[in-house]
């Protein structure tokens, strides 16, 4: 299952109604610190904005900003009529309370799914923006025909980013699937794992789920991005997944790589949430 290209076609129809619109939606991105991973992400999001017609505004802070600061920036972003969306890249540095940052975002510009307000409406099965990566689980199933209902599916990882939502979403009546939840305390993962039509791989160790892990024909969303030492690499490093990619693509009837597979499809979520709060602010 290719991320690049669903992530593609999604986008041709953002930029399409784009296009028609008489604004640009905008998004603000804020980044604290100079981790590089959050720099990377920072880019690709500003390079989405510029590809789609969206108009953004960049908030760049040392990584000594204090808290009192970065809840002030928030509060401007959300009295700017301009700006549709509010992300603030996360992870934040130690001395900053994230729940509290999250929380300060007016959830009609929380573009990200991640406060309170649309964290609860989305258990409630209620119209809220549904976090990035999840939504783009979806989105991938549904382009490939791969139907949940009445599925067994196993999500291994319960993140307030990942795992918690999208389990939430796939028990509710549109999807109709019976999901189980594992985590590190998880008796026998193994045999968790090899009861699942679906698989979703989300605990951030890398390459932890191998084919003695999963029945055959199984589906498998693989949505770790782990660096690992390669000294054949010239970087010395390279990408890999939660799952052993190499072990399981002949066994199971549909996988995303890694990279390619759910990456792209969490930024591309992004601007549709962006495009959807855009809407809906400025038409009222």
């Amino acid at each position: 299952m290719s991320g690049k290209e669903v992530s593609s076609f999604i986008r041709e129809e953002i930029r399409k109604e784009v296009g028609t619109l008489a604004f640009s939606p905008c998004l603000a991105v804020v980044l604290v610190g100079d981790n590089p991973a959050s720099i990377s992400y920072v880019e690709s999001k500003k390079k989405a904005c510029e590809e789609l017609g969206f108009s953004h505004r960049d908030i760049e802070l040392d990584k000594d900003t204090s808290q009192e600061r970065l809840l002030k920036i928030i509060d401007e972003l959300d009295n700017d009529d301009e700006v549709d969306g509010i992300l603030v890249q996360l992870p934040l540095p130690r001395h900053i309370d994230t729940d509290m940052v999250i929380r300060a975002i007016s959830p009609e510009k929380d573009v990200d799914g991640f406060t309170p307000v649309n964290m609860g409406n989305l258990v409630l099965g209620q119209e809220c923006f549904i976090p990035c990566t999840p939504k783009g689980i979806l989105a991938l199933l549904d382009y490939y025909r791969i139907s949940t209902d009445g599925k067994k599916v196993v999500v291994v990882g319960r993140s307030n980013i990942v795992g918690k939502p999208i389990s939430n979403l796939l028990m509710q009546r549109d999807r109709n699937a019976t999901v189980t939840v594992c985590n590190t305390h998880t008796k026998d993962l193994s045999a968790e794992c090899l009861q699942a039509d679906i698989l979703i791989a989300a605990c951030g160790q890398s390459e932890a789920i191998g084919a003695d892990m999963v029945k055959d024909g199984a589906v498998v969303v693989d949505v770790g991005i782990n660096r690992i030492d390669d000294p054949t690499r010239e970087r010395g490093w390279r990408i890999v997944g939660d799952c052993n990619y190499a072990e399981l693509k002949d066994k199971v009837h549909a996988i995303t790589p890694v990279p390619g597979g759910v990456g792209p499809m969490t930024i591309t979520m992004l601007m549709e949430n962006t495009l959807i709060a855009a809407r809906k602010r400025r038409r009222g």
